[in-house]
């Protein structure tokens, strides 16, 4: 049985075993301190390469700083937060959408590109949402500070 079983290449610190009969994974995870360094890492590749991530986190901290001044109840903040923490998370999943597109298939291929194009309607779509949030959030008391002082 011990035949059977085959590693597969991974990055150091992770080792992944298949148990071909079965089709099981056995999977020995990383440590956590390892794991929040993978994440990192791959937080830091996505701002480092997608425009757009970076713009969202500008437009996030505007956001943010809007609500500070119009002094905004915590549960506005909290719905505001978690719409930014969502575009950014859309926007990081997409990155890697897009990477194993272009690992899996570095020549054009219609598959590839409905892969990558539904990936960033994803983006699209909650992006659309948090501005409609922001807007009915921020909208009412950035209007009373503009018209009425």
């Amino acid at each position: 049985m011990s035949g059977l079983r085959g590693k597969t290449d991974h990055p150091p610190g992770l080792s992944t075993e298949r148990n071909v009969l079965k089709g099981e994974f056995i999977v020995k995870q990383p440590g956590f301190l390892q794991s929040l360094t993978y994440a990192w890492s791959g937080l830091v590749m996505t701002f480092r390469t997608q425009r757009n991530a970076r713009i969202h986190s500008i437009v996030g901290f505007l956001v943010l700083a809007a609500a500070a001044f119009l002094r905004l109840e915590w549960l506005q903040l909290s719905v505001l937060v978690l719409t930014i923490g969502a575009v950014l998370a859309a926007e990081t999943i997409n990155t890697a959408v897009e990477a194993i597109v272009d690992l899996l298939s570095p020549d054009w291929h219609e598959r590839a590109k409905v892969a990558k194009d539904t990936s960033a309607a994803a983006v699209l779509i909650i992006s659309l949402t948090a501005i409609i949030v922001g807007l009915l959030i921020l909208g009412p008391p950035l209007w009373t500070q503009i018209a009425g002082g």
